[in-house]
């Protein structure tokens, strides 16, 4: 069982099943027969947009907001957060990157676009580069919604996604009763049952932003 992607489907076949955990997205599988899926899905069509819901209701101000997507990530995401921003009334303006290099160019083209929030699409790759893409929006002072928790203990603004230790301990359950004998065939494909939504008033604070107290009532953690 492991991490899948659109472009990187790392898989553990067993006696001629495939057992897939869908940390960031699920996807269509091609045309091969005998083929069973299991695993845990991460929702993130479904929590894009949520998180744009959030992050308008933290800043109500805000009418042009930046999209920051990995080139492979799935385009599902990216339709999900298109319809959330129509029904707020929000303009997008859609940063794709490739490699960390691009990051700095594309803020640049937030900047010029003059994106008041940004918002970042789930991806396993800008979640181990979240280190220079927190440096780069904080110089730029561009508030951020993350999609988990990590970004926002690293200095970012605010997350909403699941609770990841939980959704991991779970995986390991997986594992373990197909190391045991168990098909993947029978077992089902899970969703998370535990959401957290983090905010950072240190970085807040930083931005000059004030996020009102309806927003911070609704927050499982925040970071002062």
């Amino acid at each position: 069982m492991a991490q899948s992607t659109s472009t990187d489907r790392a898989q553990r076949i067993r006696d001629g099943y495939e057992a897939f955990y869908f940390p960031a997205h699920t996807y269509q599988l091609g045309p091969k027969t005998q083929i069973y899926t299991t695993g845990l899905a991460i929702l993130a069509d479904e929590l894009a947009g949520k998180r744009l819901e959030l992050l308008k209701e933290a800043l109500p101000g805000i009418s042009r907001v930046a999209v920051f997507r990995h080139s492979t990530s799935d385009v599902s995401h990216l339709s999900t957060t298109e319809a959330a921003a129509q029904a707020l009334g929000l303009q997008l303006h859609i940063l794709t990157v490739s490699d960390p290099q691009d990051f700095a160019s594309a803020l640049e083209a937030a900047h010029q676009a003059r994106a008041e929030a940004l918002i970042q699409l789930s991806s396993s790759f800008l979640t181990t580069q979240r280190m220079p893409l927190l440096e780069l929006t904080a110089q730029r002072q561009l508030p951020a919604m993350w999609e988990h928790r990590g970004f926002v203990e690293d200095g970012g603004l605010m997350s909403y996604g699941p609770n990841l230790p939980d959704v991991y301990r779970r995986a390991v359950t997986y594992i373990d009763k197909i190391l045991k004998g168990r098909k993947p065939a029978d077992l089902p494909v899970e969703q998370p049952t535990k959401f957290e939504f983090v905010i950072n008033l240190k970085t807040a604070k930083a931005l000059g932003v004030t996020i009102p107290p309806s927003i911070l009532f609704q927050a499982d953690e925040v970071i002062r």
